[in-house]
């Protein structure tokens, strides 16, 4: 059987070579083109997003926070400062475990547990190349300890910053405010790219106002880093533009007197310039210091601020909603006259007390407690020194709530003053028609004698009672109260002053009434009246008056006892005045909360008022005296405040503590 060979097919093999080839061939050129493709993709169509990624790898872009601007007193006394001080700050995307890296700085630097709350906050919505500190102002010796342990915290670094300082804490607490973390809210009011590198904002007062001026514009670098996140070099730097220096018309000086003056009562003092409407003083009393927020303030601490009786962080001086008692009797004299409801001459028989009508409510005046017994005949001049309720009560009946209302509100009552500060309340200056909104009940005659010796629902602030007594001075002309009298941009440049704002004139037809109610108003000090007591060695005269509000609201036949009276239930008292009388430099309003009886608003004020006037005449034997020691105390304890309805019945009226809503 002959051998059989196989024969190589040359032919197929060569076309399955072909095939294989050709295959790979499409599978090569396919690849290339995918490849291309991608190449073309990442480095063409998406090159900015790559190239924004290779940069970060290497550059890192830090803001640099702009200095805030500092603030000082007409004089250049600095009352707020930034000082210099080392934060610790953790970088969040350099974090592989935020907790674990806190849980580490912990056991080198103690932290306690507002620092990690306040740390968490922020860490919501800032950037995550931002570092955020974990805690302020280290000491040298926590510097000294993380930096050598600085090895393990690659995200963590020791910052030196600026951090606020005020060096009259509570003296300008109410003033100035504080700043505090930004808030949530704050951050979508705000420019973000403006704020990046910033944790604090203000949070009322001067800093809030002019939060915009104070703040400045941020500025940047780049700096270039190793893969550790360890600057190597700084490639380029944007330099910020420093916040505005504020110039205050406040007086440091005057301002510290009105703040000892008030000690350990509760009240406000506010004095202005009458020329300027510049605000000299501004106090509240009880305070609180604004550095705690300044540096982080903890819960409990802010919780005890809140929660206190005292109510420090309540600003009375622009908030605080009283009746401004007598202190208002020199408008309604005013408007009587320009209306033609009284002469100068017109007199009214006072028995202590008045009747609308015979067998009526009896309206007590202020001297029935004191004395039972009335003012005998009491003409314009000495309704106004003496302070008569009976004669009030007269003209206010005779001029009705209409007219009551309208000089009230041109004068500035019931609306803001503009201040440039934040907060500030309007007050009530009450009318027939609001009445009618707010409780739906008609307007009784009983409600004109209320508000026409300052009590019942008329609601003022301090601060718009200064502008009384300022508009007073100027015998009507009106300035807007202004804190800020200059800015300036530069350390050593010159202060650009504002404009100096004014508003709509208190006009009258009759320029005598003036003088008239002026001179009536330096009796109240200098001719026996309410306030002639703090009269005493006086160089400079005061044209002033005094004035009481009450807390509760006191029965027909009751009496106002003020050593049987808890402290909290005493009367409020108010002293309004300017100095000199013949040429006005300073306008002031004092306000004394359940006020002691021989340290009442009068005798504050001639304190700030002696202060103003640098000593210049010699010093009140005892601007404070004690019970019992110097004259027979002349104040309005007991103004009764009540409505009287159609059928002889009290209408209920609203009592005059402090209408004040945080």
């Amino acid at each position: 059987m002959p051998n059989l060979f196989a024969l190589r097919d040359h032919f197929k093999e060569g076309q399955l070579y072909l095939n294989r080839t050709v295959i790979a061939l499409v599978v090569v050129v396919l690849l290339t083109c995918l490849l291309i493709g991608r190449l073309v993709f990442l480095q063409i169509v998406q090159h900015d997003v790559f190239k924004t990624l290779s940069l970060n790898n290497q550059v890192r872009i830090v803001p640099i926070t702009a200095p805030r601007g500092l603030i000082y007193d007409r004089n250049g006394v600095l009352l707020a400062e930034n000082i210099p001080a080392f934060s610790l700050e953790i970088v969040p995307e350099r974090t592989a475990n935020m907790d674990e890296t806190i849980d580490a700085i912990n056991e080198i630097i103690p932290l306690t547990e507002n620092e990690r709350r306040n740390f968490y906050k922020q860490l919501k919505y800032k950037r995550k190349n931002e570092s955020i500190p974990i805690r302020l102002k280290l000491t040298e010796v926590e510097v000294a300890k993380f930096s050598v342990e600085k090895h393990r915290f690659q995200s963590v670094e020791v910052v030196a910053r600026l951090i606020r300082h005020y060096p009259f804490p509570e003296m300008l607490a109410h003033v100035l405010g504080y700043i505090g973390p930004i808030s949530e809210k704050e951050l979508s009011s705000i420019d973000p790219t403006n704020y990046r590198g910033t944790y604090y904002i203000g949070k009322n007062g001067i800093e809030k106002f002019y939060e915009t001026a104070l703040h400045g514009t941020t500025g940047y670098h780049h700096i270039e880093t190793d893969a550790k996140g360890r600057t190597i070099r700084i490639l380029n730097k944007f330099l910020p533009t420093p916040g505005q220096n504020l110039h205050l018309s406040l007086d440091i000086h005057l301002q510290e007197a009105a703040f000892q003056a008030l000690a350990d009562l509760k009240g406000a003092i506010v004095a202005i310039d009458p020329k300027t409407g510049g605000v000299l003083a501004l106090v509240s009393q009880p305070s609180f210091d604004p550095n705690l927020f300044a540096q982080g303030i903890d819960v409990e601490s802010y919780r005890a601020l809140q929660n206190s009786t005292e109510r420090p962080l309540f600003n009375r001086a622009i908030r605080g909603r009283y009746p401004p008692g007598s202190t208002i009797k020199p408008l309604v004299a005013l408007q009587a006259l320009e209306l033609g409801a009284i002469t100068p001459q017109f007199r009214v028989s006072c028995p202590g007390w008045y009747q609308l009508n015979g067998g009526g409510r009896l309206y007590r005046d202020w001297i029935f407690f004191a004395k039972h017994s009335g003012h005998g005949w009491v003409d314009l001049e000495k309704a106004i020194t003496q302070s008569c309720d009976t004669f009030f009560f007269t003209i206010a009946h005779r001029l009705g709530v209409r007219h009551l209302h309208d000089i009230y509100t041109r004068f500035g009552l019931g609306k803001s003053t503009q201040i440039d500060m934040t907060g500030e309340e309007s007050g009530l200056a009450p009318s027939a028609e609001w009445k009618r909104r707010a409780y739906n009940e008609a307007w009784y005659p009983g409600d004109t004698l209320n508000i026409g010796i300052g009590q019942g629902t008329l609601q003022t602030t301090p601060l718009q009672m200064a502008q009384v007594a300022a508009i007073l001075a100027n015998r009507g002309k009106y300035y807007k109260p202004q804190l800020v009298m200059a800015t300036s941009t530069l350390l050593g440049s010159e202060p650009t002053p504002p404009t100096v704002e004014t508003s709509k004139n208190v006009v009258i037809q009759h320029i005598k009434n003036w003088d008239i109610i002026l001179s009536a108003m330096q009796g109240v000090v200098h001719s026996g009246g309410t306030a002639h007591v703090i009269s005493h060695g006086l160089q400079y005269k005061i044209a002033g008056k005094t004035g009481t509000a009450q807390v509760f609201n006191l029965k027909q036949n009751e009496k106002y006892e003020v050593h049987k009276i808890k402290a909290h239930l005493r009367d409020h008292s108010w002293f309004i005045g300017f100095a000199p009388a013949n040429d006005p430099q300073i306008a002031i309003a004092v306000l004394v909360e359940n006020a002691p009886q021989k340290k009442t608003g009068k005798y504050i004020a001639r304190t700030v008022l002696d202060s103003f006037f640098n000593s210049q005449s010699p010093p009140h034997p005892n601007p404070l005296p004690q019970a019992g020691e110097g004259e027979e105390e002349e104040g309005e304890e007991g103004e009764e405040i009540s409505g009287e309805t159609e059928t002889e019945t009290a209408t209920p009226t609203n009592e005059a503590t402090i209408e004040a809503m945080e």
